[in-house]
């Protein structure tokens, strides 16, 4: 039995959807780039209001910690949400099955020939498949759904808790590691690098414009840090 579940669990990796595999990975990326922000923000905006080292690194630590398990719950919340509204729409799928078949049989028709085949062969096709696999075929023309594949939440969260937390070392690091004459150059080079790679990163996942994405990051983490250290200076 054991080993039947081990396999059943393996062939569900093996055939996971497109969208449950950039489901962690989208959460890494914005959590990784909001872990980046948050830090660098809080850095700076303390750093302005003081020069105890020690202050501003325990005010970055608790930032990067709350920034991290802040980001996992959302993630963890949202995913959840659209996984819950998912199976519900499965049920709703299968009742019309039951109840209202021609409707669902016509939206199949309707789907073909909308992407240019004939009305007869949308017919036949229609028929086929919902002899064949009914729910299946309803969940991927109506929602673009694959039966049985649902986004994880628990992924999503712990892709944006780590990432969160990697992604708030990076200016951290930056800022404790470097000579004191060196400090806030040291922790806007890292900051750079690392909102520019995210940048990178979310770009090249989505097939958008690489260089756009990186300079829109690095002008987003620079803005930042400005802000920051205004409103510390303020007050």
């Amino acid at each position: 039995m054991d080993i039947k579940i081990r396999q059943n669990n393996k062939s569900k990796k093996e055939h996971m959807t497109m969208d449950e595999k950039l489901n962690a990975v989208r959460a890494g990326v914005l959590g990784s780039n909001d872990g980046i922000l948050t830090v660098v923000g809080v850095l700076f905006s303390v750093a302005a209001a003081t020069t105890n080292s020690f202050a501003i690194f325990i005010a970055g630590l608790a930032d990067l910690l709350a920034c991290a398990l802040s980001m996992a719950s959302g993630e963890y919340a949202s995913v959840s949400s659209q996984s819950d509204s998912e199976k519900v729409v499965v049920e709703q799928e299968r009742e019309l099955l039951k109840t209202d078949f021609a409707s669902e049989h016509k939206t199949v028709e309707n789907f073909y020939v909308d992407r240019g085949v004939t009305r007869h062969t949308a017919e036949l096709i229609a028929d086929e498949l919902l002899s064949k696999s009914p729910l299946e075929t309803m969940l991927s023309v109506k929602y673009d759904i694959t039966l049985g594949h649902y986004l994880n939440p628990w992924s999503a969260a712990w892709a944006s808790l780590f990432s969160a937390a990697l992604g708030g070392i990076f200016p951290l690091a930056a800022l404790i590691l470097s000579p004191v004459r060196y400090q806030f150059i040291a922790t806007i080079g890292a900051t750079v690098v690392a909102v520019a790679l995210t940048g990178f990163l979310s770009a090249s996942m989505s097939n958008g414009l690489v260089k756009r994405a990186m300079l829109r990051n690095v002008i987003i983490g620079l803005v930042t840090i400005m802000i920051h250290y205004g409103v510390g200076k303020i007050f």
